[in-house]
């Protein structure tokens, strides 16, 4: 069995800052914390599982930095005008959904609409919107009836719901109702044939993915560059198992440990722990310390 290189953190991506980097493996083999109950992160609004999945499989408009600060991630960039009340975001050029559809800014007007009805500042950003709609093919226009200048933050921050991105006929849905399909412009592909509920869930890379061309990579911020093939997870029936399986190699990662487990990981060759900063989390993750290096990028 080929070992994996990689950079385990604290994040919630498998695709945030400085996480994976691929050495003789394409594999990344990973122990979430708890199953992936939902695929639609809107409907699990609460769930953080649902939206570390949505990460991996979507993108969002703005890009979270730990500093907590929101820069341009699908966007060129933004204007604002008529003192504040009028913002035109712009998508990048070669956004493409993974069925291969070109990204347009009527797939995200609608998903701003949806992400909107079940997030409280989602809803603040609207009620203080008269006109939300696409300007063109490439710019998502809000007219505001007030200056509404924490915009860009409450289409970046990363707590749950994230404002993710998906095709129009899907950000139609009820967000009261699971999507039909998982059709994101991440990434990741999410494996729909390979999901086995309760069990395991696989991300083949999206090769197509166009990856932001500049700036640092931070957090959900910068250039998003993959650096493995394909991706499981593998949900166990307690942490003491997922331990194990780690321990015995079957694993590359765990994204939390309890703390009375830590000591026994710790004994263990091999093994990596770190404990995330306030700005990420403040859960404990492990990886195998033979098969990781750190690195600048990712």
């Amino acid at each position: 069995m080929h070992r994996r290189t990689f950079l385990a953190a604290a994040g919630s991506s498998l695709v945030a800052p400085a996480i994976v980097r691929a050495a003789s493996s394409t594999t990344l083999k990973f122990v979430p914390v708890i199953d992936l109950a939902f695929t639609d992160p809107i409907f699990a609004s609460g769930a953080q599982v649902s939206r570390t999945h949505g990460l991996m499989v979507f993108d969002t408009l703005y890009g979270w930095n730990t500093k907590l600060e929101a820069s341009p991630q699908m966007l060129e960039g933004h204007r604002i005008e008529e003192d504040g009340k009028r913002w035109d975001l712009v998508l990048r050029e070669g956004l493409l959904w993974h069925d291969g559809q070109r990204v347009l800014a009527r797939d995200c007007v609608a998903s701003i609409r949806r992400w909107a009805a079940r997030d409280a500042m989602g809803t603040a950003l609207l009620a203080a919107t008269d006109e939300l709609s696409a300007a063109d093919d490439r710019t998502i226009r809000f007219r505001l009836k007030r200056p509404f200048p924490l915009l860009p933050t409450a289409l970046a921050k990363v707590a749950v719901p994230t404002c993710f991105m998906m095709p129009e006929r899907l950000a139609q849905t009820d967000p009261f109702k699971q999507i039909p399909e998982v059709i994101g412009s991440g990434p990741f592909r999410f494996k729909a044939d390979e999901r086995l509920q309760g069990a395991r869930n696989v991300y083949e890379r999206f090769d197509r993915y166009k990856p932001r061309e500049g700036g640092v990579t931070d957090w959900t911020s910068g250039p998003k560059i993959v650096h493995f093939d394909r991706v499981e997870w593998t949900t166990m029936p307690d942490a003491g198992t997922a331990i194990a399986s780690l321990l015995a190699g079957e694993q590359d990662w765990q994204e939390n440990a309890p703390h009375d487990l830590v000591p026994r990981l710790q004994r263990a060759p091999g093994i990596t722990i770190r404990t995330g900063s306030p700005a990420r989390c403040w859960s404990t993750t492990c990886s195998r310390r033979s098969a990781i290096r750190r690195s600048g990028g990712r």
